[in-house]
């Protein structure tokens, strides 16, 4: 399925993608999970986020600070206070400062935390997608505050393609461990 344009396609795209991250989270083994994230001798992998987060704690907190910017964006604009979707001082060309501040933040979370926090950010980021008519979610203009995009481009963003990034970074790394023990 291309990226969601609907209501239906976005709920059953987040869902589909969360629960195909999680069969993989629950499938990685010990030695998977007590190893750091290292993509230093890929040449392919050069954005920042492939030497910021070290392991599956990291990753599940960055989807869930990034469910916390759209829940709160969303909410303070519904209650009549304008804010951009990415706090100050951050914008577009610096969002992986902010990124890195999220992970600093995080260090001391256990992974359990994690993942107890991005299950309940993951039900109620659907839960607030729930709320709106398709065309809420998906015509341009219906909210002044959300630019020139759509709204559903920012609930597809935060959850099915997150989790599609995700995955794709926890299957890295399981490709990492297991050359490491070939």
């Amino acid at each position: 399925m291309g990226r969601p344009i609907t209501k239906a396609d976005l709920l059953a795209a987040a869902t589909d993608n969360y629960q195909k991250m999680n069969t993989l989270i629950s499938g990685l083994t010990e030695l998977e999970l007590s190893t750091g994230f290292d993509f230093a001798d890929d040449e392919k992998k050069k954005e920042a986020h492939w030497k910021r987060d070290k392991n599956l704690r990291d990753i599940l907190i960055h989807l869930y600070e990034w469910h916390q910017l759209l829940l709160n964006w969303v909410h303070a604009n519904q209650n009549g206070e304008e804010r951009p979707f990415l706090p100050q001082p951050y914008n577009w060309k610096t969002y992986g400062a902010m990124n890195v501040e999220f992970w600093k933040k995080h260090q001391d979370t256990s992974l359990d935390e994690a993942k107890e926090m991005v299950a309940k950010s993951h039900h109620d980021v659907l839960r607030l997608a729930e709320t709106f008519s398709n065309e809420e979610l998906f015509t341009k203009g219906v909210f002044k505050w959300v630019g020139g995009s759509t709204l559903g481009s920012y609930f597809v963003s935060t959850t099915a393609s997150h989790y599609v990034w995700a995955t794709k970074k926890l299957k890295a790394h399981r490709k990492n461990c297991k050359g490491a023990t070939a």
